[in-house]
């Protein structure tokens, strides 16, 4: 595991990872009881998981199909 804290290898990483079509953020989560950096897309993992290490100074990549995100007006 690195000697970075996750925070800051999510950050060092996030604005290449958005470049790669598809993206549409990252976050930080859990995967079997242990931390793990998110890459939400809007499109099958499957199309991007070769541009995507499964992991990243020792912490793994979880890719997940969110969709689109779009933000909503005032109620």
């Amino acid at each position: 595991m690195s000697d970075k804290p996750i925070e800051q290898v999510q950050a060092e990483h996030t604005d290449r990872w958005m470049q790669i079509p598809g993206v549409v953020g990252t976050a930080i989560g859990l995967h079997e009881g242990k931390p793990c950096i998110l890459i939400m897309t809007s499109v099958d993992p499957d199309q991007i998981r070769a541009k995507i290490p499964d992991l990243v100074e020792g912490y793994p990549v979880i890719i997940e199909n969110t969709g689109q995100f779009r933000a909503l007006g005032p109620e």
